[in-house]
């Protein structure tokens, strides 16, 4: 693979919530996102597109792959980090209901998991295993990838040398596009759009 574009899926009406494995659909303001980011990387030579099977994400895909004309493959270990008992909840609710768990985990996250959620270390190796076979690729040489902010953020600083705030700051919007090349010898290497 030379080139892995990575693509946050399109507002839902869970925006602002812990969503993790929630499954919302796009809403209409993510609607009118995919379709612009679709015609942004109309122009990329996007070959195949890989997504998380959640449906905000898979929605999102198909709409790129209908502009672009390019297959889709939902793989379910693009997902985003499952927050077990804070799922749907608001920061806010989470610190109301759960005081003493919230004060620990902002302290201790990643080594801490919400309650019942997905350990972090868990959530790396999953990404990992998710990427790694995509930067060995060889017979696409342009993908992209349909998925998550903490999926983004965990993959483009540990495969393409972002920092943690750069990563988090890029994937912030919905719709977001980072465009990250690698070098022949695939060691990643950061571009950005």
């Amino acid at each position: 693979m030379n080139t892995l574009i990575f693509i946050r899926h399109g507002e839902t009406d869970m925006a602002g919530r812990f969503c993790g494995h929630s499954d919302p659909e796009l809403n209409a303001a993510g609607e009118l996102q995919v379709a612009r980011v679709a015609e942004e990387v109309a122009h990329l030579g996007i070959e195949r597109i890989y997504s998380s099977d959640l449906l905000r994400a898979s929605r999102t895909a198909s709409i790129l792959a209908r502009r672009i004309g390019v297959e889709v493959e939902l793989r379910e270990n693009l997902r985003e980090l499952y927050f077990g008992l804070w799922e749907g909840l608001s920061w806010q609710e989470i610190e109301t209901r759960f005081p003493q768990e919230a004060g620990r985990w902002k302290q201790e996250f990643p080594l801490r998991s919400a309650p019942e959620g997905e350990a972090y270390a868990a959530f790396e190796a999953r990404i990992d295993a998710a990427i790694e076979p995509l930067l060995r690729e060889t017979l696409v040489r342009t993908a992209a990838v349909v998925t998550h902010r903490g999926v983004m953020s965990y993959a483009l600083t540990r495969f393409f040398g972002f920092s943690e705030e750069e990563a988090w700051a890029k994937t912030a919007p919905y719709g977001a596009v980072v465009v990250a090349a690698c070098a022949p010898s695939s060691k990643p290497q950061e571009a950005t759009r």
